[in-house]
Order: C-alpha cells, then structure tokens, then sequence
C-alpha cells in the first residue's frame, strides 16, 4: 500500500497552472526592475537609492559589500553598476517570464538566487545587545520568507515548463514528467511557511502580516501545510482574498503608479500561487493525516516478525 493518496493533473491542467504561476511571478519582476531602475537612473534619486541598499535597513550586509565592492571585484564592480545591472536583468526577466521565453532556465536561476537575498539581508539578533541605528531585528529567513515561497515556485515552474500562451511551448515544447504530487507539496508548503511566520511571528520587527488578522493567518498556513486537499483548496483560495485585501489597503493615491504596484509585487506571485492550489490541490503527501499514516506503519514495524531474506 503507498504511503500517499495519489493526486494527478493532466497536461493542460499543468499548462495553466505555470501560465498562473509565470504571470504572476513575472509581474513581480517587471514592477521590481521598473521601480529600482527608475531611481537608480535618476541623477537626483540614484544616491539615495544606492545608499537605502546598503545602509542598516537595506538589503546588502557587510560581507556581501566587502565581497562585492572590495579587492579584485571591487575594481570592476561599484555598487551603483552592481545594483543596475541586477535591476536591468530584473526587469527583462520578468517579461521574459511573462511572454514565456526562455522560462525553464530563468525559473531555476531565481530559484537559488532568491536565497542570496535572504543571505545578504543585514539582521541584528544577538541577545541582550541593542543598537543605536536602525535594523532588522528578526531573522533574516522570517523578514524575507516571502522570497522562499518565490522560490518555491519557481522550482514549480521549472517543473511544469512555460505552459499555456508561451514562446517556449510553440519552439521546445515541454512534457512535464514531475508528478503534481511533488509540485503541489512545494507549493502548499512555500506560501503555507510564510503565512504561518505572519500569523505566528506578527508583532516582531519587519515581519509581512497583510493587514490581516494574524489568526487568519495562522490557520490558513496551518490549513495549507497540514490540511487535506479540500482544505489546501480553500486555503488557497482564502490566501487569494488576502492578497487582494492587502493591495486594496497598500493603494496610496500620493504614491505614482510604479510606487503603489511595488509595494505589493510579491503578492501578485502569492495570489497566483493561491489560485493555482485552489484550482488543483496540493497533494496529501506529508499531510497530518498521511504523516500519522506512515507513522503508524513505522512502529507496526517493529511489532512484526522479521521475514526471511
């Protein structure tokens, strides 16, 4: 007997699901490149941009400046050039993503790259000490855990291929041979983890809440990492209103377009992501229920005669 109930999609299933994935992802980095290019282009804001990166709050600690911008790399590398030249790939990937162009590649590449983000960002946790100047005081894996479920999906995506509307399924069409069982587990648990480090973590510094009740919050991620697929479903579909509450409260009418639209592109990605489950589940494998299973099966182990080799 397997361990988990089998849940499968078929191939146009898989198709829409990385054209939801992509577009979504996609727009998080068209609206990131766009806003970091626009100042950083900019003779006025350049400075202050590049300054914001690397000072207490930004996002580039010391030895990753040190790393970049000192020794050998130091002489062909500024960080106005660094952070440019990240913004202008940024921006072309996201719509390389979005026509669906060279996906499979650009999937995997974000999919360990989003994790530099979180090794780079400059945290402040030692117990006991405190400090004159303003930082992040939470861990750095909990202030960016949005970029963990990014780069869960694009592990999916990489998985499922370009999908629907794409240049890539016209030119190298992709069959996907990964079982929905796998994509939906990495899927499930990527956008769960995160809701649950916002409900759970909610009033330490830095931490994504989306205007929500952090209970919601909790119980959704919980729903997501330990639920069945109907409560996966209608978890995934829950964390879509989310998402839309959060960008209904995140609009300023003081802010221009870019400014308002990068202050909730990660959560385009999210609701993608939300969609995406709610249309198809996310698997019963390491489920509360599948894990007593196979749990159960383990110590009934023990009790059983040893066969023969």
């Amino acid at each position: 007997m397997s361990d988990d109930n089998t849940l499968e999609i078929d191939q146009q299933q898989g198709d829409i699901a990385a054209l939801l994935l992509r577009v979504g992802l996609g727009l998080v980095f068209i609206i990131g490149g766009t806003s970091k290019l626009s100042l950083l282009l900019s003779e006025e804001a350049s400075g202050g941009m590049v300054a914001n990166y690397l000072g207490t709050t930004g996002y580039i600690n010391t030895v990753f400046q040190d790393f970049l911008f000192t020794g050998f790399l130091g002489n062909i590398l500024s960080a106005w050039g660094f952070l440019t030249a990240l913004s202008t790939f940024e921006f072309f990937s996201g719509i390389c993503l979005l026509i669906g162009f060279m996906v499979r590649p650009l999937a995997l590449l974000y999919a360990f790259l989003l994790w530099t983000f979180i090794i780079a960002l400059p945290v402040m946790t030692v117990p006991g000490e405190s400090i004159d100047v303003k930082a992040y005081t939470s861990p750095a894996l909990f202030v960016q855990v949005r970029d963990v479920a990014l780069s869960g999906m694009m592990f999916v995506l990489f998985f499922l291929g370009a999908g629907k509307y794409s240049i890539d399924k016209k030119r190298v069409p992709h069959i996907n041979t990964v079982p929905w069982e796998t994509s939906g587990t990495v899927l499930r648990l990527s956008l769960g983890v995160a809701l649950l480090v916002g409900g759970f973590f909610y009033s330490y510094g830095s931490i994504a809440t989306w205007a929500t009740v952090p209970l919601l919050l909790a119980v959704v991620g919980i729903m997501l990492v330990l639920g069945n697929e109907l409560m996966c479903r209608v978890a995934g579909a829950v964390t879509v209103g989310i998402m839309l509450w959060f960008i209904v409260n995140k609009l300023n009418a003081d802010k221009s377009i870019i400014g308002n639209l990068n202050g909730f592109k990660r959560e385009f990605a999210l609701a993608a992501c939300g969609v995406v489950l709610a249309l198809y589940g996310g698997s019963e494998r390491f489920t509360a229920a599948n894990m007593l299973h196979r749990s159960k099966r383990y110590i009934r182990g023990y009790f059983k005669s040893p066969t023969a080799a």
